[in-house]
């Protein structure tokens, strides 16, 4: 055994039980919690986790919690939300990859398989992003209020597995509920950051999540953006090859976007006293 695993939590009860069945290997769990009010603490007791509490100020504050104050008894931590499930392919290669790391490598990157009325949404969903979730203790850190970035001083490396995303077992109104927030925190990044305009450099550099970023600040400055966004994913990425399910992904994230420029727009004016 050579990895831990953390996951954040707030009102989960939907969730928690099958992530933890999914980590059932693990004799090390750790569930923080932001003071959930169902079930989620005493679900986390009942399957053998070790439960913190935090009050939620934003996910880069909240993993790095986690990272930092609560110990470890591996050398490496997986970090999960509730809405995740590791599937044994990837186990098995994250149990091979640590036992072999060499020390230089101190973060692994692995993708996600997000999935809606019961298929994987590979085309709309804009498949695929790497995430940095399997870290040497103390070795990391995240940045980013929310859709977070994670940084290591050492080197960072790739796994071939896949994460398996959930992001409506909660129903469309938690989804939408949580999406409100994020583009309410969306936009208040995007009213005080200009957009950088030699972004178009990064669009092909080699490091996978450089582009990524890249590829948003240059979307982010095209006008019509939530439609190029809706275009991008059913047309262009095929989400029209996904029925229902990629139809309804391409436009709840059209509406995301959508959101996250009239508030940002609602921000710019409010500041120079102009009416909403």
């Amino acid at each position: 055994m050579s990895i831990s695993v953390l996951i954040l939590t707030l009102d989960e009860e939907v969730n928690l039980g099958a992530c933890l069945g999914s980590v059932a290997w693990c004799d090390d769990v750790v569930v923080l919690d932001s003071f959930s009010r169902d079930r989620t603490p005493e679900i986390a007791r009942e399957r053998g986790a070790r439960l913190y509490q935090r009050a939620f100020d934003n996910y880069a504050n909240q993993r790095n919690f986690g990272l930092r104050e609560v110990s470890y008894r591996h050398p490496w931590v997986l970090m999960l939300d509730a809405d995740e499930r590791v599937p044994e392919d990837l186990r098995d290669e994250m149990f091979a990859a640590t036992r072999q790391a060499p020390e230089s490598v101190a973060l692994y990157r692995m993708r996600r398989r997000d999935h809606l009325f019961g298929r994987w949404i590979r085309r709309s969903s804009g498949y695929p992003t790497w995430f940095g979730r399997l870290m040497r203790v103390g070795r990391g850190w995240v940045e980013r209020p929310y859709n977070e970035e994670f940084h290591t001083d050492g080197a960072i490396a790739t796994l071939a597995g896949h994460l398996d995303h959930y992001p409506f077992n909660k129903g469309f109104s938690a989804w939408i509920e949580k999406h409100d927030r994020y583009s309410t925190m969306e936009a208040r990044l995007r009213a005080s950051e200009p957009v950088q305009e030699d972004c178009w450099r990064d669009l092909f550099a080699a490091d996978a999540t450089t582009r990524r970023r890249a590829q948003k600040e240059w979307i982010n400055g095209m006008p019509l953006r939530p439609l190029v966004v809706f275009a991008g994913l059913y047309f262009v990425k095929g989400g029209v090859l996904e029925g229902r399910a990629g139809l309804t992904f391409s436009l709840l994230r059209a509406w995301y976007e959508y959101f996250i420029d009239c508030k940002a727009l609602e921000l710019r004016r409010r500041a120079a006293g102009l009416p909403v």
